[in-house]
């Protein structure tokens, strides 16, 4: 595991308060209870509460700040300490005997000097770790593009630009909007991954946009100029004459943007008689005959 002031985004000296207030804010957008079944959120979630633990025990953080023990708790064997490793220095038979002898280095306290800073913790920086994010985007948001707003658990917000035609499961990066560096490190990164709510009358496919259009019966038969709407705002279409149901037709243009371009919209007709009973048209049906050769079922065998 990593050391425990890396998972929390601290400082080595960082004061007991500052440590309680990091674990809060980070343990709230990993809690699995926020994220049902996601292993990666669990597991966070538990390197985050032992970092806290050892941090907040006076003696664990005495210990991790001088090599007793390791990120997960667990005591070094003793010649791997540093302290111990400078003492023994030297002594013939000792298999961890630094042989090449610390004034190759400019001396012993000049290898503790840049291992440890005031206190005996590191003084390394380390770069802060990244938040991720969740956020539902409306879909003429993720066609179109927008602006957002994320308010986070400690009471924060950030602001972010939606993209347009960005789809359901892919991750916005905000440089510098996660965890705070440890030391002078720079801070991490906020990944927002997005999901786009279904719309009830657009499909998209690709970057085509499908949607059904219901026309009435004269519409269908006599053709006519009808109100669409499209991702971009309403249009006019012309229906011709002698349409059916599932005929589609083709808006150029008015599909998603990419690469310069637009996709299409494809707006399959759906004819659609009264569902009231109407009197005259059952009348004009009623004495209706078609012609001999007009035979919508031909093409089944019955």
């Amino acid at each position: 595991m990593k050391n425990p002031y890396e998972v929390l985004g601290v400082a080595p000296t960082a004061s007991s308060d500052d440590i309680r207030k990091a674990f809060r804010r980070q343990a709230k957008t990993s809690h699995p209870d926020l994220h049902p079944g996601n292993k990666d959120a669990e597991e966070r979630f538990k390197k985050l509460s032992l970092a806290n633990e050892i941090l907040s025990d006076p003696e664990k953080r005495k210990k991790i700040d001088s090599g007793e023990i390791d990120g997960d708790g667990a005591e070094r064997p003793r010649q791997q300490y540093y302290k111990d490793a400078a003492g023994t220095h030297g002594r013939a038979g000792n298999p961890y005997e630094n042989t090449t002898g610390f004034s190759d280095f400019g001396g012993a306290d000049d290898i503790f000097a840049d291992l440890f800073g005031r206190g005996g913790r590191r003084a390394k920086s380390t770069r802060g770790s990244d938040l991720q994010y969740k956020l539902e985007v409306d879909f003429l948001e993720a066609v179109n593009g927008a602006k957002k707003r994320i308010s986070l658990p400690d009471g924060g917000s950030l602001n972010l630009s939606i993209p347009a035609g960005i789809q359901t499961g892919k991750t916005l990066r905000l440089r510098g909007k996660g965890s705070s560096a440890n030391g002078a490190g720079e801070a991490g990164d906020a990944l927002v991954e997005i999901t786009v709510r279904p719309d009830r009358l657009f499909v998209r496919q690709g970057n085509d946009i499908h949607i059904t259009l219901p026309v009435t019966l004269s519409e269908a038969v006599l053709g006519g100029r009808v109100k669409i709407p499209t991702v971009s705002g309403s249009v006019m279409l012309t229906v011709p004459k002698g349409s059916n149901s599932g005929s589609v037709m083709r808006l150029k243009g008015k599909g998603v943007a990419h690469d310069g371009g637009h996709g299409d919209q494809l707006v399959t007709l759906q004819v659609m008689v009264p569902r009231e009973p109407d009197s005259a048209l059952e009348a004009f049906l009623s004495t209706w005959v078609p012609a001999s050769t007009y035979d919508p079922r031909k093409d089944i065998d019955l």
